[in-house]
């Protein structure tokens, strides 16, 4: 039975943009009567993991670590992945206009319209840009596949914790991860040449200590043929 304190009053325009209209209103229905502080508590702590101000500061942090170590292409594509990716999911909501399954409750900090999921489509380009930066570094398949898995379970958590919280709906959740993975691909595939143009980096040798003990391999020296001139 659905919930008619959710169903917006222009539920027949609503359902025919939206074809799945009727299971996300039953899920957050489901979700909002079984409610309990313990558990509000703790998808407060999972949602947290997806939002501006977590995903702002680490995004704050790993620019510096990028402009310290130099690593221009990597801090362009970077900006350009995540914070790019959140504005114009911010636009899509504006276009959408969908209405939060809930605007009142004890647990409701929201505004804003609902379509695509804020929280998850930043939790998916943060940690799916972090994949794209680290796993060309891993050699052992078992630790990229625990990467991978790791990445995903935490814009799935994201992703739950505000379906049930009533923030989203479902349909708001997969679109956010969908538009999210597409919008990394993109970049991806855009930012090649300027990684392929920045060139590669340049090893540092670090010098030997002064007490250091010197080892001195000979080396053989290959003699070479002498032509000798042959008198007139």
């Amino acid at each position: 039975m659905i919930n008619p304190l959710l169903l917006p009053q222009n539920y027949a325009v609503f359902g025919l943009a939206n074809p799945f209209a009727v299971p996300d209103h039953q899920i957050a229905a489901w979700f909002h009567a079984h409610m309990t502080g313990p558990f509000g508590a703790l998808l407060k702590i999972l949602t947290e993991l997806g939002s501006g101000r977590f995903i702002g500061v680490v995004l704050f942090f790993t620019a510096l670590l990028f402009i310290w170590k130099r690593w221009w292409p990597s801090l362009v594509t970077l900006i350009v992945a995540v914070p790019g990716g959140m504005l114009l999911n911010e636009w899509v909501k504006v276009l959408v206009q969908r209405q939060r399954p809930f605007l009142e409750g004890s647990l409701v900090d929201w505004s804003g319209y609902s379509f695509a999921s804020g929280h998850t489509i930043g939790a998916t380009l943060l940690y799916g840009q972090f994949l794209l930066f680290i796993l060309p570094a891993m050699k052992a398949r078992h630790w990229r596949v625990l990467t991978i898995f790791g990445a995903a379970l935490v814009v799935a958590m994201v992703g739950f914790s505000r379906i049930a919280l009533g923030a989203h709906f479902l349909t708001d959740v997969v679109a956010a991860i969908v538009f999210g993975i597409i919008w990394l691909t993109l970049c991806l595939i855009i930012g090649k040449p300027m990684r392929r143009n920045s060139g590669p980096y340049l090893p540092i040798v670090e010098p030997l200590p002064i007490d250091a003990a010197a080892v001195l391999v000979p080396v053989e020296q290959i003699a070479q043929p002498v032509r000798i001139p042959q008198p007139n």
